[in-house]
């Protein structure tokens, strides 16, 4: 038969945890149409693929590439790192539904999902027509976040409770998006305006996820010295309704609070044992990424960009702010949890001589204190503000890595010309530090975890395993030359090995290069029972 592709004697990882074996796969139109192990050459495009492996595109079940997508199609971000799936709308951040006016949420989202000139979106259909319009190199599922249901539904500011009527209206819209077909509703309860929702408005959108059976993906209330508690609200909420919960990027945050990744993992699995469905997906990383305003304490992120640059220039309001900041109660402080000296900015658009910088450098070359550093960055910021911090430890890790519920997932940033190395590489990273260097776990179930278990989770069963009548979404890398190359200083670095990564049958990348083809698709579920 003249197959379009025909991947010849290689190590196929299945993606089902099994172990590997030696055979051909051929791929016709966008389907993979035969599995073999008996290794023949029959006609069509050959791919020699002795001592390569083989396995299936991998699953970003955690990203943010809301804008990067539009702004960036052939989203070689992903594909130059072997991710051919991404779920984006993540942690409640999102650009739908959004009003006339969408300037209010703009703001909430810009520092995470970075900056378009044609921001605005009535409701998810609108946007996936833009999305067609340029195309993707990946396929993409959508969550609805919470953070664009509080703008469209709440008058005024949103970082505030909401009235009745204005739940009523944020279920509505959820509904809407579910017949639409997002896939899931997130919520990022440490962020403005989520952190803001009460239990009686969580109750309520959740209640319509489970009747439409999606997911609640979250970004948990705290990830520090109340991480156990904040857990325990999550589990609470999935109990009492039923619904499937994917808890955002498990960790705990602070030297001192890493003994309490046990219990964590205890409470997880008690819960599962009593009939929750909780999964938690992880990034492969010690540090993390996200808006340089986050550090500041929950009253002062309700405040609109103007305001809280005018509040800055108060003596007594810094004074205030940084007795929070340095002993909170009920949020988490990141610079009492880890330091300046693990603070360091990735992105800052009107400050730009100080990236790559951590704030004590900074605060040392103006010489200041260095929270009158920080604030005066603050102040003086117009633009996107996006740090690193080093929240946790290797041991932790990778003891999260290794655990049975454990999904893969970036948390990729794309607010600016820099970011962080998990943007780029994060699935190269995982097989390259914590297989081929520390055996972690065996590569099939490494690859399981970043295919077929997120596959399962999302209900794509037409994606993440190499088998007859699967999606030609796959990935030939080398394992002997496979390396990440990229670091907090290079974190766009291409890496060694990767080969060639097909979406939908198409080639996306080819020698380690990509092609600029855009074969992705819209992965979602519409309506109640589809």
């Amino acid at each position: 038969m003249n197959y379009d592709y025909f991947f010849h004697n290689a190590t196929i990882v299945d993606g089902s945890g099994r172990d590997s074996f030696v055979g051909d796969v051929a791929v016709q139109n966008d389907t993979i149409v035969e599995v073999s192990r008996s290794p023949r050459i029959p006609s069509g495009t050959i791919i020699d693929a002795k001592d390569m492996v083989l396995c299936p595109g991998f699953i970003d079940i955690h990203g943010h590439s809301d804008l990067e997508v539009l702004r960036n199609p052939s989203m070689e971000p992903k594909i130059g790192q072997g991710i051919t799936t991404e779920v984006a709308g993540n942690c409640g951040v999102g650009v739908f539904p959004a009003n006339e006016d969408s300037s209010m949420l703009y703001e909430q989202v810009k520092d995470v999902l970075g900056s378009y000139p044609d921001f605005g979106w009535e409701h998810f259909d609108r946007y996936v027509e833009d999305w067609k319009k340029r195309g993707s190199g990946t396929n993409m599922a959508f969550l609805q976040a919470h953070s664009a249901l509080r703008c469209r539904a709440l008058s005024g500011n949103p970082n505030r409770p909401a009235t009745s009527d204005e739940v009523d209206a944020m279920v509505e819209l959820l509904k809407e998006s579910y017949e639409m077909g997002c896939i899931g509703f997130s919520s990022g309860l440490y962020y403005a305006p989520c952190l803001f929702a009460d239990r009686r408005e969580l109750l309520a959108l959740l209640a319509i996820t489970k009747y439409y059976d999606r997911f609640f993906a979250v970004h948990i209330r705290c990830e520090g010295d109340d991480v156990i508690e904040s857990l325990e609200e999550v589990i609470d909420l999935a109990k009492l309704t039923g619904v499937k919960l994917e808890i955002s990027h498990l960790k705990a945050i602070g030297r001192e609070n890493q003994i309490l990744i046990p219990q964590m993992l205890s409470l997880i699995e008690k819960a599962r044992m009593e009939g929750v469905d909780v999964l938690f997906d992880q990034y492969p990383y010690e540090y993390g990424s996200t808006s340089l305003f986050s550090l500041l304490p929950p009253q002062y992120l309700r405040l609109s960009r103007d305001d809280l640059q005018q509040v800055l220039s108060s003596g007594k309001e810094r004074q205030a702010i940084m007795k929070m900041m340095v002993d909170p109660e009920g949020w988490d402080s990141i610079y009492a949890l880890c330091g300046w000296d693990n603070v360091t900015i990735v992105t800052m658009d009107s400050n730009q001589s100080y990236e790559g910088m951590t704030l004590t450098e900074i605060a040392s070359i103006r010489n200041q204190g260095p929270f009158d550093a920080f604030f005066d960055l603050l102040q003086e910021e117009k633009g996107s503000a996006v740090m690193t911090d080093i929240t946790q430890s290797q041991e932790s890790l990778k003891r999260i890595m290794s655990h049975p519920l454990m999904c893969f997932g970036t948390d990729a940033l794309y607010a600016g010309a820099k970011g962080h190395p998990r943007s780029y590489q994060a699935a190269i990273h995982l097989l390259d530090r914590y297989w081929k260097q520390q055996n972690v776990m065996p590569l099939e179930m490494m690859i399981g975890k970043m295919t077929s278990e997120s596959a399962s989770r999302l209900g794509f069963f037409d994606r993440g395993r190499i088998e007859v009548g699967c999606k030609a979404d796959l990935v030939l890398f080398d394992p002997k030359t496979l390396k990440d190359n990229s670091s907090e200083s290079d974190p766009t670095a291409v890496c060694d090995g990767l080969l060639m990564v097909m979406v939908n049958g198409k080639v996306a990348l080819k020698d380690g290069k990509t092609t600029g083809i855009c074969s992705g698709t819209i992965l979602g579920r519409k309506g109640l029972y589809s």
